[in-house]
């Protein structure tokens, strides 16, 4: 266990990242499975695919809350956690962990109770129509219980990345997609359950892999132990965590209220086929950020543990390699996007009117798509630096500042058009913004290291 942990300030970087990268890369890759999986199973439902996906897709706003929630715990608690275990914390390391548990059992109770008694008047202010409600429904009232599942899954995940174990993080999420692409078949088409199968599915997948994660962390393996003298969440511990995980939370809660927007602007200018078009591109989104988002958590630990540790050549070296294997990452699947959009549309559908305003839209919303894999990079650093106030600005400037404003702005002039156009013009703006702001303060945190 302590060699495992020890290896962050000795092993060579290149070696350690790829060691610690690869499988974080498909741990994310999987999870976003879990939503796509569905997808690509409903929009082929014969007659019904069209509405369906739509009605998935107003739906995907709550999904999306509910991971935020787990990443307020998860990217705010697990670097802590790394930055503890470098300055020789142990203790003060598992208090985060165990009260990390704690404080997602209280957030699954809340979120439950609170989305199934308001997702009918929820969905209808999301922008569904009455011939996509009923599907959003019965989607969203299967999912709604497996909340624990999800928040355990995705919230305590990154403290047996942090560990160093990114093997086993990774066989979180395999463990889980392969039941779900075993079960969805089965459930919506087999047993003719359609989206309440593919719920239910997603439901079973999520379980498996909260067993998983619970059943490593109670292990010898783990470095971190979990008391459940201190599973109460305090002040103390939690609020540094808050602190941290509040900039991943606002990136995807936020990413949820643009969904939103969205979503109601598309319905208003474009009908449920403009709606549907938004479901496909993000889902196409969600998987082509899975790799950069994997990238940059494997190597979070290396940065984190570094920092604490004090030992800036490494830290140097280490961002230098994300973020340039980043920036190659995020332009070449923005050149694949743009060029060649309908072979990733048709993944989705074969209906011809949704293919075709879907691949036309995907041009132009992904045409800023280069940009993420700089902004990610120096963004994520941030976090494994623990500097929680640039953080926090970042993740809104780029969907709240700029993204909700250009999409009111440029609808009203283009409709449609201007919908999907706000997102390169944000991406490119809010990316700039990130890595200027990186780079005029790096000097300073790497002076500050290992205090």
């Amino acid at each position: 266990m302590q060699q495992t942990t020890s290896s962050l300030g000795t092993e060579s970087i290149g070696k350690l990242l790829l060691r610690l990268a690869v499988p974080t890369i498909l741990a994310q890759v999987i999870n976003a499975l879990y939503t796509i999986i569905d997808r690509i199973y409903i929009g082929h439902i014969p007659g019904s695919g069209a509405l369906a996906l739509s009605g998935i897709g107003l739906s995907f706003p709550i999904i999306m809350l509910l991971a935020a929630f787990s990443m307020l715990i998860g990217a705010g608690g697990a670097p802590q956690a790394s930055i503890k275990l470098g300055q020789k914390r142990k203790e003060e390391a598992d208090a985060i962990l165990s009260q990390a548990i704690g404080t997602l059992i209280i957030f699954a109770f809340v979120l439950i109770l609170f989305f199934q008694i308001t997702k009918r008047p929820i969905l209808f202010a999301f922008g569904a129509s009455s011939a996509t409600i009923e599907y959003s429904i019965d989607y969203l009232s299967i999912y709604l219980w497996g909340t624990p599942f999800v928040l355990f899954s995705l919230g305590l995940n990154p403290f047996i990345t942090a560990q160093g174990f990114s093997r086993t993080s990774m066989m979180t999420m395999l463990l889980g997609s392969v039941v779900n692409i075993i079960l969805d078949p089965i459930f919506i088409f087999a047993l003719g359950w359609g989206i309440k199968g593919a719920a239910l599915a997603t439901v079973i997948s999520q379980a498996v892999s909260a067993t998983w994660v619970l059943h490593f962390l109670s292990s010898k393996r783990s470095t971190l132990t979990i008391n459940f003298k201190e599973i109460l969440p305090t002040k103390k511990v939690m609020l540094p965590v808050f602190a941290l995980g509040v900039s991943p939370f606002f990136m995807m809660s936020t990413e949820s209220l643009v969904n939103i927007i969205l979503n109601s602007t598309l319905q208003r200018t474009g009908g449920d086929l403009a709606v549907g078009a938004m479901s496909i591109l993000a889902s196409v989104m969600l998987f082509s950020l899975a790799p950069l988002q994997g990238l940059t958590q494997g190597g979070q630990p290396i940065l984190s543990y570094n920092y604490g540790a004090g030992n800036t050549e490494r830290v140097k070296a280490a961002f230098s390699r994300i973020l340039i294997s980043s920036a190659l990452f995020s332009t070449t699947v923005c050149l694949i996007l743009v060029l060649f959009p309908e072979a990733v549309v048709r993944i989705f559908t074969r209906e011809p009117l949704l293919l075709e305003k879907t691949s036309e839209a995907m041009r132009i919303y992904s045409a800023g798509f280069w940009m993420l894999g700089f902004q990610i990079a120096c963004q994520q650093a941030f976090i494994s630096f623990s500097k929680a106030k640039i953080s926090l600005f970042l993740a809104l400037l780029r969907k709240i500042i700029l993204l909700i404003p250009l999409v009111f702005l440029l609808s009203s002039h283009f409709g449609m058009r201007g919908v999907f156009l706000a997102e390169p013009i944000a991406d490119i703006l809010a990316g700039g913004t990130t890595v200027l702001l990186f780079f005029l303060n790096f000097k300073k945190i790497i002076a500050e290291s290992g205090k």
